[in-house]
């Protein structure tokens, strides 16, 4: 088992002034940048009405986003580490919101298209840009909790655009869904713009775009580790998100029961997105004291336990228990991720490397729905969604069993030439 451990972890670090803020912006922009996302899953029969086209060149536009999110990431990593983290992420929250309304007065189907394109340039940038600000800006002791509730936000988002359907009136239209972000896009603009900048960076900026992109060469080893590590998290998140609400729909008919007042369909994923909020703020807080990769370990393993009643519960509770389990277990070990990739990627590309690494794993697992539907028909839903979890959980214990941590690196210091890998 590799571990990595640095020299200077006991060296304090001076609390940031203001740290909250700049937490606080990262939280609310990831939020708002899966509701501009996630409100789309919810209207594509509308909007395929509207602009007379079929709903899969609706659903296609999901896949456009996706691919133009690492070449955000790129964008606005490389300014964020340029320039510092403020500013790019100023601009990037407010020309996401701003692409998010223009999509809303999308005069044609080609002009919605081309918009929702461009929202995944920042929706691509600002995850690396959010994350590593936070991470920097937070107390060291509390960047496991923190990391959590960065990554919280988005199932929150989710969350969030489940019960916006539910309870903005349709009476105006689809359009109306696209402008609920746009005061929060302020908000995070105006937190961000009062929180100090950081020091991190301060420390360790390069002094050119072109000197950042020359800087990646040398640590080609720990990217390509960190792409297929994300890759596999992401077949995770999507293999066992994406397709469940039609799993509940097609197999038990949940679109015809009703829990609390609300439909099945709609209410399920609500449930399951409060859990998984949970199970990041949960496990992110265990990394504290347990460590980065035993905390993901252990949340990966009772996702195992929960495949059972996730996939076979052949009872409303059951299924409603399964995946409030299986999310709360599987974006636990998610919401470790922000403070375990950003303490193992160098010093002065912080504001690249993570972002850039997490939407190419985007990229990488974007199929997993499509393999999911294909063994679907081979197997049925039951089997298909039950057999893709394992397989993917097995591999991602192996990722982080045998892969590096760096619990508690300083960020004040440049630790890649002070390093130590030893093998237990």
């Amino acid at each position: 088992m590799i571990d990595t451990y640095y020299k200077d972890l006991a060296i304090p670090e001076v609390e940031t002034k203001r740290w909250q803020l700049a937490v606080s912006a990262g939280v609310f922009g990831w939020l708002l940048d899966a509701f501009d996302f996630f409100i789309l899953i919810f209207l594509f029969d509308l909007i395929a009405a509207h602009f007379h086209v079929r709903k899969e060149a609706v659903v296609y536009t999901l896949t456009l986003t996706l691919a133009m999110r690492p070449l955000g990431a790129l964008f606005f990593g490389a300014l964020a580490d340029r320039y510092g983290r403020k500013w790019p992420l100023i601009g990037c929250v407010l020309y996401f919101s701003a692409v998010t309304v223009l999509s809303g007065l999308a005069p044609s189907f080609t002009f919605f298209v081309i918009m929702r394109a461009l929202y995944g340039l920042g929706m691509g940038g600002f995850w690396g840009i959010g994350a590593s600000y936070a991470m920097e800006s937070a107390p060291p002791r509390m960047r496991g909790l923190l990391s959590g509730m960065m990554q919280g936000g988005y199932p929150m988002g989710y969350l969030c655009a489940a019960v916006a359907i539910q309870v903005v009136t349709l009476q105006h239209g689809w359009r109306v869904f696209f402008f609920l972000g746009a005061p929060v896009a302020l908000l995070v603009a105006l937190l961000t713009y009062l929180a100090p900048e950081s020091g991190a960076w301060g420390a360790q900026k390069l002094s050119s775009v072109r000197e950042i992109f020359h800087a990646m060469l040398p640590h080609g080893r720990i990217f390509i580790y960190l792409l297929i590590l994300m890759s596999v998290m992401l077949c995770l998140s999507h293999g066992t998100q994406d397709l469940y609400p039609d799993f509940l729909k097609s197999t038990h008919r949940m679109s015809s029961k009703r829990i609390a007042g609300m439909n099945a369909l709609y209410a399920v994923p609500i449930l399951y997105n409060i859990a998984a909020i949970g199970g990041a703020l949960l496990f992110g807080s265990l990394s504290e004291w347990m460590g980065r990769r035993y905390s993901i370990m252990l949340s990966l393993v009772l996702c195992l336990i929960s495949i059972p009643a996730w996939a076979f519960g052949n009872t409303v509770l059951v299924l409603v228990l399964g995946s409030c389990l299986m999310q709360l277990r599987g974006q636990g070990a998610f919401g470790v991720i922000p403070a375990h990739i950003n303490e193992l990627c160098p010093a002065s590309l912080r504001g690249l490397f993570p972002g850039f690494v997490y939407q190419l794993g985007v990229l990488v697992a974007s199929p997993a729905t499509i393999l999911e539907l294909k063994l679907r028909d081979l197997f049925g839903y039951q089997l298909a969604l039950a057999g893709f979890a394992t397989c993917v959980v097995a591999v991602l214990l192996v990722l982080f069993y045998f892969g590096p941590e760096a619990r508690g690196k300083s960020f004040l210091q440049d630790t890649s030439r002070t390093s130590e890998v030893y093998v237990d």
